[in-house]
């Protein structure tokens, strides 16, 4: 279900020039801050990389680009 919601014109420019970079959609670029925002908040342990390279393996995994790995 999509909303509609007020947000500055800082963020949507700051949002736009990232979501240029990271080759995301503009709402795609904000839904992924807030998606590290929340996990964050819910995990103030964890650092961002840590955090960015979990969501990074879960999708990995969903997309089924994963191997089995082998020791030695």
């Amino acid at each position: 279900m999509a909303t509609a919601i007020r947000i500055s014109d800082r963020l949507v420019n700051e949002a736009k020039l990232m979501s240029k970079i990271e080759n995301r959609s503009l709402t795609r670029q904000i839904e992924y801050w807030a998606r590290i925002g929340k996990i964050a908040e819910e995990n103030p342990d964890i650092p961002f990389l840590l955090i960015r390279e979990i969501l990074i393996g879960t999708e990995e995994i969903n997309s089924g680009e994963v191997s089995e790995y082998k020791f030695g």
